[in-house]
């Protein structure tokens, strides 16, 4: 077409993106930190620490208490005096007598520490075991009544040794000797047909320990 003119026009194409370069990403990649904070690793620390104490004064514990006898126990001597009391009355009633029986058990006791500790006697006492299954218990007489028992019945006294007292203590490899004097209000048949008989030796720390009275 004459006299027009055309009109061009250049179009670019779109610039292409950059993409990142992989090193980069590598680089940028090792800069981060997994480490945990010093403070968190602290507070791992402590209770490990506790822990460890724990197990170690278990384990000391187990050592001296359950890693070796406590005490050998033993009954050196045994005396046994029966007692028969009748209490009259003034009344005139047949049968108005009655009558008690008491059985009064000397035994000397032998206890040898075997421990690394001390021990020390807490309390002291017997029971016996009858033919029936029938189980008395006694208390060791103390200083007192002991004193009481030898004016009422003059027979026991010479029967009587060295006490062995509570609050005694015993050395590491030491021993202590000494009597025990037990009352049970039965009769000599209850003891010569009894199923046994036992002295307990109560301590502070290591609880019960119990040797057999003889037949």
């Amino acid at each position: 077409m004459a006299g027009q003119r055309l009109l061009r026009i250049k179009i670019n194409p779109p610039a292409r993106q950059q993409r990142p370069h992989f090193a980069a990403i590598l680089t940028a990649m090792s800069e981060l930190s997994f480490s945990q904070p010093q403070s968190e690793r602290r507070n791992f620390t402590t209770p490990a620490i506790v822990v460890a104490v724990i197990v170690a004064i278990a384990f000391t514990l187990i050592y001296f208490f359950t890693s070796h006898r406590i005490a050998d126990l033993a009954i050196t001597h045994i005396a046994v005096v029966p007692e028969h009391t009748v209490f009259t009355s003034s009344s005139k009633v047949v049968g108005a007598e009655t009558a008690e029986d008491d059985l009064y058990v000397f035994a000397t006791v032998r206890i040898e520490d075997k421990l690394r500790l001390p021990i020390t006697i807490n309390g002291i006492s017997g029971t016996l075991t009858a033919a029936d299954d029938t189980v008395t218990h006694a208390n060791a007489i103390g200083k007192r009544d002991r004193e009481i028992l030898y004016v009422t019945f003059p027979a026991l006294k010479p029967l009587a040794s060295a006490p062995l007292n509570l609050d005694t203590e015993i050395q590491p490899g030491g021993q202590a000797e000494g009597m025990v004097l037990l009352h049970f209000p039965l009769a000599e048949a209850d003891w010569k047909n009894r199923k046994s008989a036992a002295v307990i030796i109560d301590t502070y720390n290591q609880g019960a320990l119990t040797v057999e009275i003889p037949k």
